[in-house]
């Protein structure tokens, strides 16, 4: 299985009662189980997003704001988020996350990005775009300007709901 990014929404409030469980238990679980439909894998596209973002010349604050989307920072404590056995990052580092304030900040700043306009500025030929962004491995399935334009979608409208709902994000590799 390969490890993928992974964000969640949720209310601060689940975060809370989490941290709680994990102080309360002997095994420190924290009895994480956001619902399904409040999860996204953003497969291995966050890196490629970001490198389309630089390749494209994309404005700095635009770019922070792609960048911090799918790195989040560490001003929540999530370090109980990943306690063996119940570590939900077993092959990566540390959860981080995104307070509320933060989620709308950043769902206000990807809405201003129009990837098409990014992904125009890669070079024509698949080979030569995936090579300028880095991108081993082959071709993607489906194509790389299709495959990044679903994650850049699909990241672009977590945050818009997670702003709506005044959610927090949480954001790991598993």
């Amino acid at each position: 299985m390969a490890v993928t990014q992974q964000l969640a929404r949720i209310p601060e409030g689940l975060l809370a009662a989490c941290r709680q469980s994990a102080a309360a238990s002997s095994d420190h679980d924290p009895h994480w189980d956001p619902p399904a439909s409040d999860i996204l894998d953003l497969d291995w596209a966050p890196a490629l997003l970001k490198r389309v973002g630089e390749v494209a010349g994309l404005e700095e604050v635009l770019l922070d704001a792609l960048r911090r989307s799918t790195d989040g920072d560490t001003a929540l404590d999530l370090g109980f988020l990943n306690t063996h056995p119940h570590a939900i990052a077993p092959f990566g580092a540390t959860p981080t996350g995104l307070g509320v304030s933060e989620v709308a900040r950043v769902s206000e700043l990807l809405g201003q990005i129009y990837m098409p306009v990014l992904l125009a500025a890669l070079p024509a030929d698949e080979r030569d775009a995936e090579s300028s962004i880095g991108q081993m491995g082959g071709p993607i399935t489906g194509g790389l300007r299709a495959y990044l334009l679903e994650h850049f979608n699909a990241l672009r409208n977590f945050y818009l709901d997670a702003a709506k709902r005044h959610l927090l994000v949480v954001l790991w590799w598993d």
